[in-house]
């Protein structure tokens, strides 16, 4: 499956990256970052020249008010709402397991902000474009401080300190007008033959169980994967009685298993097909879109349905929308 490729980039893109070099965003002096890599990285006072390899680098430049110059996409041809389409205007690198070096160079960023995952492996080579950070971005626990790192890189600390405790601040109170005598057995899963669950420590599954949901997937185990391979059997076992499918395209093989019309969950009509958001889920925007959605599936009665591009416009400066 995409998420998990890598892919060693092209000679032609190596040597695209080498002849044009860093661009230079600032005379102000360079700051320090720790990326999750451990490496300390320089990087330019205030960037304009933003490039996103996953969607937090545009998630967090949007809700600061910075357009970025590029990004990869999770799903080819989708700009995805919770961005209010805005990636349309931005250069797209391909998807986010195989971003291509050669145009990512050919745009001359001043920062990449990059998927720890999928470019590690290839570190020099993006190095060689412009100052490369890398986030693991799967994780809530990573989540605040990969909004207040990026927003103080961008050159406004202030507005990412504003976003962590408005989140916080919104899932208190979501918390507090969920039932607390019901907790629905869920699953956030990708299509496929053996759906890949998101474990409770994942952003997405993290917000949904703080609302009461109780997660199919369970916690992470030992060997630090932020989710598992459930069989149609299993999930039969367990029978979740909300289910949350990445929709990432007409490919639904699960739904072709005929223990799929077997589970609670699609005798109920509680199956629902989501956003790039639960899966890009560690942004200021994502994860206040998450935690409405995840409010109304859980419990359709007390919380109501969501426009994802109302609540995004809530977040994106006007100046921005345009």
């Amino acid at each position: 499956m995409t998420r998990r490729l890598t892919r060693i980039l092209p000679l032609c893109g190596l040597m695209a990256a080498i002849a044009f070099g860093p661009a230079v965003a600032s005379d102000k002096p360079a700051l320090s970052v720790v990326d999750d890599r451990g490496v300390t990285v320089q990087v330019p006072a205030d960037p304009q020249r933003i490039a996103g390899i996953s969607y937090l680098a545009a998630d967090v430049a949007l809700a600061v008010g910075i357009m970025p110059v590029a990004t990869t996409y999770m799903t080819a041809g989708r700009d995805p709402d919770f961005l209010l389409g805005l990636t349309k205007s931005m250069k797209q690198l391909g998807q986010r397991a195989k971003p291509n070096l050669e145009l990512l160079s050919e745009i001359k960023p001043d920062l990449i902000v990059a998927m720890r995952r999928y470019t590690v492996k290839n570190a020099e080579q993006f190095e060689k474009i412009a100052p490369y950070v890398a986030y693991n971005m799967e994780l809530y626990s990573q989540s605040d401080d990969e909004v207040a790192k990026l927003s103080a890189v961008f050159g406004k600390p202030g507005r990412g300190a504003e976003l962590n405790a408005a989140f916080k601040a919104h899932l208190d109170e979501a918390i507090a007008k969920a039932p607390k005598d019901v907790h629905p057995r869920f699953q956030i899963m990708w299509a496929g033959d053996t759906p890949f669950s998101f474990h409770d420590e994942n952003t997405a599954a993290w917000i949904t169980s703080k609302l009461g949901g109780t997660n199919i997937a369970g916690p992470m185990g030992t060997d630090g994967r932020f989710g598992i391979e459930l069989s149609l059997e299993t999930m039969l076992e367990k029978d979740p009685e909300v289910i949350l499918v990445y929709d990432s395209g007409p490919d639904r093989p699960h739904e072709n298993n005929p223990i799929w019309k077997e589970l609670s969950a699609v005798k109920n009509g509680r199956v629902h097909y989501v956003g790039d958001h639960w899966v890009e889920s560690n942004g200021p925007i994502a994860r206040e879109i998450v935690l409405r959605e995840a409010a109304h599936f859980l419990y359709p009665e007390n919380f109501p349905a969501v426009d994802v591009r109302a609540e995004a416009a809530k977040i994106i400066p006007v100046d921005l929308q345009k």
